[in-house]
C-alpha cells in the first residue's frame, strides 16, 4: 500500500511514558510526528514513582498524586532519606504529555527499516526517523523485578508503617521468607488518596521470585504487624526486566527497550522523560538520536551501574539487609549519583567505592567477583 499520509519526520512506535514523551516534546519543537500503538488510549495501571528532582520542570508539579519529603528506609537499622519521592498520578502525566499535535495511528506495528514502519493491515508509513518506544517484554535471560501489592485505607496500613509516612525499602524479616531463600522488602507508599499501596517486591531475579510467593510473603508480613489485608482490596501484580536486551539493527530505541531503565533498581520513567529533549535535540539537527542518549559517559556509568546488578544477583540472602543499611549511611549525595542522572561517572564510581569500603568482608568479596565478571 502507499504511505498513509506522506512521510513524516518521525513515527513513534509504542505510546507508553517514555514514547508519549518523546512524540509529545518532538510535535512541541515543530516535528510532523505519528505515534502508533495498539491500544493508544488506554490509561496506564501501573504505579510508577520517582526522586521528584529527577522530573524535567517542564512537566510541572501537577503530575503527583502523592510527595514523601522524607521516605524511610530499614536494612539493619531504620534510617530516614532526606530527599523527596513522589508517586506518578498517571492521568495528570498524559495530560501533560498531550498529543493534539501527534497524528496516533491505533495499530500493531513491524519496523520493516530505519525509515518505516507497517502495520498488520498492509498499511505502510514512512519517516524520516523511527523510534521504537515499545518496553521490553520478561525474557528468562534477562533479570527482573517482580512485585505483588495491596491498596488498602491508611487506617488499615497503619501499623505497617510504624508510625511514618512511608517505607522506601523494609528489609526486616518478618515475612516468613524460607531461609536461604531469594530475600524481598515491603514497599509501602501512600498515593494521595487516603490509601496506601503495600507491596512485597523482588527487587532483583533471574528469575524473580514469583508472585504466589511474595503474596504468601506480604499477607504474613501484615499479619505479624496486626494488618489485615481487606477481602476487596485492589491488586497489583508487577513484573518487569532491569536489564535491555541485546540490540542490533540500525533502528533507534527510546525508553526502557534502549535500556534506560536502572539496572539496580529497575526505574525507567524519570530518566526517560529526562531524556526526551536529548532525542528531540538530535533529530531537529539530524543527527544520530542512539548517539546523543549514549555518550561515553552515560555507557560508563551503565557499566558501572551493572556492576551493582551483578553484585545484587550475587548476594547471600542474609547479607542484602546490611548491603542496603550500608549504601544508605552513605552522604546523600553518593546515594544520589548512584541512584539518578546518567553521565557522573565520577560520583557513581566514587559512590561505589564508599559502598565497597562499608560493607562486610564477605559482601566485598562479592562485589569484587562481580566487578571481576562485568569487566
Amino acid at each position: 500500500m502507499p504511505p498513509a499520509g506522506g512521510a513524516v519526520d518521525l513515527a513513534v512506535v509504542g505510546l507508553g511514558p517514555a514514547g508519549r514523551a518523546l512524540a509529545h516534546r518532538a510535535a512541541a519543537r515543530g516535528l510532523d510526528v505519528v505515534g502508533i500503538d495498539p491500544r493508544p488510549h488506554r490509561g496506564w495501571h501501573a504505579t510508577y514513582a520517582a526522586w521528584v528532582d529527577e522530573v524535567p520542570g517542564w512537566l510541572g508539579d501537577d503530575i503527583w498524586r502523592a510527595r514523601i519529603p522524607r521516605p524511610r528506609v530499614h536494612g539493619i537499622r531504620e534510617r530516614v532519606l532526606d530527599r523527596t519521592y513522589g508517586i506518578v498520578d498517571n492521568a495528570a502525566l498524559r495530560r501533560r504529555l498531550d498529543l493534539s499535535g501527534v497524528r496516533v495511528v491505533t495499530g500493531s506495528a513491524e519496523i520493516s527499516a530505519p525509515s518505516a514502519v507497517t502495520l498488520r493491515d498492509g498499511t505502510r508509513i514512512d519517516a524520516r526517523r523511527v523510534v521504537d518506544a515499545r518496553g521490553v517484554r520478561p525474557d528468562p535471560a534477562l533479570a527482573e523485578q517482580t512485585a505483588f501489592g495491596v491498596v488498602v485505607p491508611a487506617d488499615v496500613a497503619a501499623p505497617a508503617l510504624d508510625g511514618g509516612e512511608a517505607w522506601f525499602m523494609d528489609w526486616r524479616p518478618d515475612n516468613a521468607a524460607i531461609d536461604g531463600a531469594p530475600p524481598s522488602f515491603l514497599y509501602a507508599m501512600p498515593l494521595g488518596d487516603g490509601t496506601v499501596l503495600l507491596e512485597e517486591t523482588c527487587l532483583a531475579g533471574r528469575p524473580g521470585l514469583p508472585l504466589p510467593e511474595l503474596r504468601r510473603r506480604l499477607v504474613a508480613r501484615l499479619s505479624a504487624r496486626g494488618v489485615e489485608i481487606p477481602a476487596d482490596a485492589t491488586v497489583e501484580r508487577v513484573r518487569f526486566p532491569v536489564q535491555a536486551p541485546r540490540r542490533g539493527g540500525s533502528v533507534p530505541a527510546f525508553g526502557a527497550r534502549a535500556g534506560l531503565m536502572h539496572p539496580g533498581t529497575g526505574y525507567s520513567v524519570a530518566a526517560s522523560l529526562s531524556a526526551a529533549d536529548i532525542v528531540v535535540d538530535s533529530l531537529v539537527r539530524d543527527r544520530d538520536p542512539s548517539g546523543a542518549l549514549w555518550p561515553w559517559q552515560a555507557r560508563a556509568v551503565r557499566r558501572l551501574r551493572e556492576v551493582g546488578l551483578s553484585a545484587l544477583l550475587s548476594l547471600e540472602p542474609t547479607a542484602t539487609a546490611g548491603f542496603f543499611d550500608a549504601f544508605f549511611a552513605l552522604p546523600a549525595a553518593r546515594q544520589r549519583a548512584f541512584l539518578s542522572g546518567r553521565t557522573d561517572v565520577a560520583g557513581t564510581a566514587a559512590a561505589m567505592w564508599s559502598l565497597f569500603r562499608a560493607v562486610d568482608p564477605a559482601t566485598r568479596r562479592t562485589l569484587a567477583r562481580a566487578g571481576v565478571r562485568r569487566a
